[in-house]
């Protein structure tokens, strides 16, 4: 393994790490305001990393998926934070703001990387470790929170979903939870997903981030 790519892969390490942990905290968290107290209980509302990782899908699968598409595409998990949605004091609309609490935290950590970036650029630090390890977190971040609004359980996007469409479809939809993943994984091997969801929204969350950190970068 040569040295540029173990540099890649450190680069990398501590943004997927934190955007793939800290997405799983902020639904228990969230879930914990909103009166279900699992995840609190097993410990697991926590922005502790070590609470959440998931030796396949936060370490394995990133990496082997890193290498199979050499760099093009990487996906992940952390060990998902259990919520008893019947718990919650309103469950249709409790469940939607437990599922939208992930990709929010996801596109806060893509502006606290950014801010980051912004940081080093003011104190003329251009080592590029860094400049690159602030650019993946921008990336990464929006990829997650982007991938994971797709509407189709268990994604969060399919639990927004479901909270918004009447009893009926939301039960249809429920139903296709066991197969979600395969569906989502066969539209990412096919580039459709890519394409018609990835990169257009990603595409706006990188000109959200710019709009928002612009006034920031105008101060120095």
């Amino acid at each position: 393994m040569d040295s540029s790519l173990i540099q890649t892969i450190v680069v990398y390490a501590l943004p997927v790490v934190f955007a793939i942990t800290l997405h799983e905290a902020a639904h228990g968290y969230v879930a914990r305001m909103l009166g279900d107290n699992t995840a609190y209980v097993l410990g697991r509302v926590s922005f502790n990393p070590m609470r959440h990782i998931d030796p396949l899908g936060t370490i394995a699968i990133p990496l082997l998926l890193y290498f199979a598409t050499s760099g093009a595409f990487m996906f992940g998990y952390a060990k998902p934070v259990p919520v008893a949605f019947g718990n919650l004091r309103n469950p249709r609309w409790g469940s939607l703001w437990v599922a939208l609490a992930g990709p929010l935290c996801n596109f806060v950590q893509a502006l606290v990387w950014g801010v980051f970036g912004v940081g080093l650029a003011a104190l003329n630090i251009e080592e590029p470790f860094f400049t690159r390890m602030a650019a993946a977190g921008v990336g990464i971040n929006l990829v997650l929170g982007v991938l994971n609004l797709f509407p189709l359980p268990p994604l969060d996007g399919g639990r927004v979903l479901t909270a918004l469409l009447p009893p009926r479809p939301a039960i249809m939809l429920a139903r296709l939870e066991p197969y979600g993943f395969f569906i989502v994984m066969a539209l990412v091997l096919t580039g459709t997903l890519t394409k018609f969801w990835l990169r257009p929204l990603v595409s706006l969350g990188y000109d959200a981030v710019t709009a928002i950190l612009t006034p920031l970068v105008s101060l120095f």
